[in-house]
């Protein structure tokens, strides 16, 4: 298919990666050009605009949050103005329930069709096309973008027909993945503190009561302290904490522990853990018991 990719962060360079080495004719953009050129060298087409993008069947947007896909879309020469009739965005980005609402409408209006597929994985998952694929929207237009699903994933899940759902589901999801970290965090340091193996713990819980990826994964980290280099940034996790809230609030439905993860990310924050992984918040327990504390960060300022 021929497709444009915008977005080359640590997730969207990954999985442009597969893209191209599933055959597909890929454009990619990204606001700093060193970030295409390693796609280049693999075989991509370089787009210096947002417009050079879109001129496929499809394109995918994989964006840090709710301004910046915003201005890829609505911005002049973004993709409402210049995607084709029919041709379809699939928008891959962690954003919010409104924005997606938003870009719906606004693709409808203009004639053209849009899905919402957010993944979950980590960047190693997505260099190995392991992410699992979150679309909704309508039927045909998510079979029409399978063989770009099949690329980058192991495993597609349609979740409903309108997109916003997709979104809300992967708030939801995250959401899930933050309170297990907080959980393992307060678990971590109350064995710790009492002179238990933390890794041998974790490989307890991960090989008997929990055996999912996350439990391993996050409480090694946390056993360890190791949050740098971040995989998932602290403020991409605050921020999804936000906008879970905020739908949360839309729909009545009260959401007490999102609140108070929300707190931690604020004090992590304030902590300077800004390029911390957010894994960091599980070793705010530490911190509590006196047994610990977070990496030191270096602060850029700027003035």
């Amino acid at each position: 298919m021929k497709v444009g990719f915008i977005g080359l962060g640590h997730m969207g360079a990954a999985m442009a990666a597969n893209l191209v080495q599933a055959g597909h004719e890929v454009t990619v953009y990204n606001r700093s050009a060193d970030k295409r050129r390693a796609l280049i060298e693999r075989g991509a087409r370089e787009a210096t605009r947002v417009a050079d993008a879109c001129r496929g069947e499809v394109v995918i947007t994989m964006l840090a949050d709710d301004n910046a896909v915003s201005e890829v879309v609505f911005g002049h020469d973004g993709l409402l103005a210049t995607l084709a009739p029919q041709a379809i965005h699939v928008s891959m980005s962690t954003i919010s329930v409104a924005l997606c609402k938003r870009l719906g409408s606004a693709h409808a209006a203009n004639g053209q069709r849009f899905v919402a597929a957010p993944v979950f994985g980590r960047p190693d998952m997505a260099a190995a096309a392991k992410l699992f694929i979150v679309p909704a929207g309508d039927a045909r237009t998510i079979a029409s973008c399978k063989p770009l699903f099949d690329a980058m994933g192991q495993k597609t899940w349609p979740i409903g027909a309108e997109p916003s759902q997709a979104n809300l589901v992967k708030l939801s999801g995250n959401f899930l993945i933050a309170a297990l970290i907080e959980a393992l965090g307060e678990a971590i340091a109350l064995v710790g503190k009492a002179g238990v193996d933390r890794l041998a713990y974790v490989d307890l819980l991960a090989s008997t009561m929990f055996p999912a990826p996350s439990y391993r994964i996050y409480g090694e980290l946390i056993a360890t302290g190791k949050f740098e280099p971040a995989a998932f940034a602290a403020p991409l996790g605050a921020k999804d904490i936000r906008l879970t809230l905020s739908a949360a609030e839309s729909l009545n439905v009260p959401m007490p522990l999102a609140s108070l993860l929300r707190d931690r990310f604020v004090r992590l924050a304030a902590q300077g853990g800004h390029e911390l992984d957010w894994a960091a918040i599980g070793g705010l327990a530490a911190q509590d018991a006196g047994e610990g504390q977070l990496p030191p960060v270096s602060i850029h300022t700027t003035g």
